[in-house]
């Protein structure tokens, strides 16, 4: 004879499941986070590199700053992108390398008119909100590298980071999703705004951005798959920078899963009750 299993021993069974994989991945999983996170930056300060020519007449031909200014754009992204890379990978002056990288996204979206292209502009601000949680990160371990201090188990604004990263990470997911009226768009549009609403406002917030980095995975895999584009042809370019950015999207999810929401969320309050 079959019983059905009640509402709580599904919740406990998902919740042991997702210890279990965190106890396995506690290890790497932060790493991997962090290279996922600013894989975006070193794609681009790369490029900058090999593409320097055409960068440089691009800013120069759209801007009509001259050739001097135009190549002190590309320097200051080339070496500002790949030096930040290096210090959150390194984990040294992570708090003034973020800062770093974000200056970078904020002169890129005026340089490239991503101001007024609604897609491009959520895509970097979910950019951004991966940031301040690699920010957030980096506090945390400052205020732990003393043992035996004692110190406040959540400051205010590392809290407020976590929240502000949480939301800003979903817009990425808001670009993805598709108005049809077939049975299958539909349906992703459900479980994905249900997941991202669930992220956001922090209920099983492991759990479900776990689910967005699959899901999340498998679109980015699919639709931006770059390599089966030849090099020589504009849409591999755009295909590549699509690709990164989801990456480091994925990255600051991940981060999510390995740290948790943060203090503002219905999982810490819940602790509380």
């Amino acid at each position: 004879m079959r019983f059905k299993r009640s509402s709580p021993e599904i919740v406990f069974q998902q919740s042991c499941l997702m210890d279990h994989f965190l106890r396995v991945t506690k290890q790497y999983l932060p790493h991997v986070a962090r290279l996922c996170l600013i894989s975006t930056f070193l794609e681009d300060g790369i490029r900058m590199w090999f593409q320097w020519s055409d960068q440089t007449e691009y800013i120069e031909s759209t801007w009509g700053c001259g050739f001097f200014l135009a190549s002190c754009f590309v320097l200051i992204n080339l070496l500002g992108q790949i030096g930040g890379c290096v210090l959150v990978l390194s984990r040294n002056l992570v708090e003034y390398a973020c800062f770093g990288l974000y200056g970078i996204i904020a002169l890129q979206t005026v340089a490239y008119s991503i101001l007024w292209d609604l897609k491009f502009l959520m895509r970097n601000l979910a950019l951004g909100g991966g940031l301040l949680l690699l920010l957030a990160e980096s506090r945390v371990e400052i205020r732990t590298i003393f043992a035996g201090v004692p110190t406040v188990r959540q400051s205010s604004p590392k809290q407020y980071m976590q929240l502000g990263g949480r939301v800003l990470l979903v817009l990425m997911f808001m670009t993805l999703l598709h108005f049809d009226s077939d049975f299958f768009s539909i349906l992703q549009n459900l479980v994905g705004t249900a997941l991202i609403v669930l992220v956001a406002v922090g209920f099983k917030t492991k759990l479900a951005a776990l689910t967005l980095v699959i899901w999340l995975f498998a679109i980015n895999v699919y639709a931006n798959a770059f390599w089966q584009i030849p090099a020589n042809r504009p849409m591999h370019d755009f295909l590549k920078y699509d690709f990164f950015q989801t990456t480091s999207v994925i990255g600051g999810l991940l981060l999510v899963v390995a740290r948790g929401p943060g203090g503002v969320s219905m999982d810490e309050k819940k602790k509380e009750w």
